[in-house]
């Protein structure tokens, strides 16, 4: 286990969840990652739910609002990415192709925030901590471990992100597979997989990933309580064993455990 207090510029540092059933998925996932659910009302728009592992927060919940379901807002799991100033992040999205969906504004004192989307069309947030500095524990089961970039445009996605972020996207060493590995400075964080791994239709997002002790276990604890399983877990031989989950309203997530 590992306690974080400060994420670097560039990496993944929150994930919330948005759905159409709060008080169902609450306790599917605190089931399946042995969180502790904490509710904060946000008056009018409903309950905020922080997810606690060990007293540190994992994750966050939230009811899509009606505004969102008139838009057809699909429930999803949404990466956050660390910036050390939010509105020169935020314009420079802009510059690099991508669309500023909701520009930068304060939430209350936790931070400030917009919500964009690359030229590809992957939606992702920025974050710039105040007094909520995002995930505060990592390495541990029910905690976020690595996002993948799904995108039927790699070559343009990559210059996005390397231009926004300086991350380095870059084929691991030996690996003949087209997968591409995301190095923010010194750690690899995520993934780009080959476009033609792409599910025909599905338009580009991010993946994220849940560390878990088992992956078998978990898989077949989340099909047992009404998810569904897009990938049966599956052994990358060297790297690790992996699931790809749905949960019951529809919001998709992968789990995952090192061969390390």
């Amino acid at each position: 286990m590992t306690n974080i207090e400060k994420h670097p510029a560039g990496s993944f540092c929150w994930i919330e969840l948005g759905t159409t059933d709060h008080a169902a998925a609450k306790k599917f996932y605190t089931s399946l990652f042995g969180w502790e659910a904490n509710d904060m009302p946000m008056g009018p728009s409903g309950t905020y739910t922080i997810f606690r592992l060990n007293g540190r927060d994992a994750a966050a919940g939230y009811g899509l609002s009606p505004a969102q379901l008139e838009q057809k807002v699909p429930p999803h799991w949404m990466l956050y990415i660390q910036a050390d100033n939010v509105d020169a992040s935020a314009a420079k999205v802009k510059q690099l192709g991508g669309t500023v969906v909701m520009p930068p504004f304060d939430v209350f004192d936790a931070g400030r925030m917009s919500v964009n989307h690359d030229p590809t069309g992957a939606y992702f947030c920025l974050w710039q901590p105040n007094k909520n500095a995002g995930t505060g524990i990592a390495h541990v089961h029910g905690t976020l471990c690595w996002g993948d970039l799904c995108t039927n445009d790699v070559p343009k996605a990559k210059a996005f992100y390397s231009g926004l972020f300086g991350w380095q996207i870059m084929p691991g060493e030996n690996d003949k597979s087209g997968y591409l590995h995301i190095k923010n400075g010194e750690h690899f964080i995520g993934g780009v997989p080959p476009a033609e791994h792409l599910q025909p239709g599905l338009p580009p997002h991010w993946l994220a990933y849940f560390q878990v002790d088992d992956v078998d276990a978990t898989a077949a604890k989340a099909k047992a309580s009404g998810a569904k399983l897009f990938l049966s877990p599956t052994t990358m031989e060297g790297v690790g064993r992996m699931s790809v989950i749905a949960d019951p309203q529809g919001a998709v997530f992968a789990v995952f455990k090192s061969a390390r």
